[in-house]
């Protein structure tokens, strides 16, 4: 059975941009409105397309453990366009009925696999933020986050773009119990999913040995290949701050060393300048 992971935001928030740590080949990207990435890598797999049945089968054929659908609430507002001129409320009954389906179609993909649905994101009358859907019948039927554990939300603060982990109370941000440690991570999805891979063992976890804490994914780096640098470099794994920390000690050693050699070299020099005074 794979996991589906939701991911909200308002446009521009970073949901696209989130992907950028991934390489070219390590994800298949079902890209609904064909638009261009917000950054240069250029994934190999690529399915452009708001249609469900093709989704269906990519989704289905796909050998890449990262699934990204960007931006799953485009499969909803595109099929409502087409029918506008339809009257009644049965299209607004296929159109959750497509949705809520294509959630539930990633039971039947292997257990290893993770699908990303990217979504727009909407503040109700009362200030509470859910995921952005057509019709009331996702709305008064179907909680939508409820068919998801993990749910994250794009924000800026001060310049920075982040993931919300939890709830901030108005919106319905969620993620399991210790899978982060802090309420806002970096905006880097390849960082989530190496997390999410180690919480629910697809992964093995691999220890830091300085702070003891599980070694995760950072910027373009696997865990695995963060701890096998450092097992290299130090003789241990480290997590990617706790070998930030090493080598901020090693430049602080390296600048006293070079200060003591220094100040050595300067008393020496006066001693012979006062001899021979």
């Amino acid at each position: 059975m794979g996991l589906p992971v939701l991911i909200l935001g308002y446009s521009g928030s970073g949901k696209s941009a989130s992907m950028r740590n991934f390489g070219e080949d390590e994800i298949t990207l079902i890209n609904v409105n064909g638009k261009q990435l917000p950054f240069r890598t250029q994934f190999r797999t690529v399915l452009c397309s708001d249609q469900y049945p093709e989704i269906d089968r990519c989704m289905k054929q796909q050998t890449h453990k990262v699934i990204v659908i960007d931006d799953t609430q485009y499969l909803m507002a595109n099929e409502f366009m087409r029918r506008a001129k339809e009257t009644g409320f049965q299209k607004f009954t296929d159109i959750g009925k497509n949705f809520w389906e294509l959630v539930r179609s990633v039971q039947d993909l292997p257990p290893d696999v993770i699908v990303y649905f990217l979504n727009h994101i909407d503040t109700d009358e009362d200030g509470r933020q859910k995921i952005k859907t057509i019709g009331k019948l996702l709305d008064e039927k179907i909680t939508v986050e409820g068919m998801f554990t993990t749910v994250l939300k794009t924000v800026v603060v001060d310049g920075r773009y982040l993931f919300a982990t939890q709830t901030d109370g108005r919106d319905s941000c969620k993620s399991p119990i210790g899978l982060f440690q802090s309420m806002y991570i970096d905006n880097d999805l390849k960082a989530v999913d190496g997390a999410l891979r180690v919480y629910y063992g697809m992964e093995p976890e691999i220890i830091c040995g300085d702070c003891g804490r599980p070694v995760q994914a950072f910027r373009d780096k696997t865990a695995s290949q963060i701890a096998e640098g450092t097992s290299r470099t130090y003789g241990i794994p480290l997590c990617w701050g706790c070998a930030c920390k090493r080598v901020k000690q090693r430049k602080e050693g390296a600048n006293a060393g070079t200060q003591a050699v220094s100040d050595g070299a300067g008393t020496a020099g006066q001693q012979v300048m006062a001899h021979g005074a």
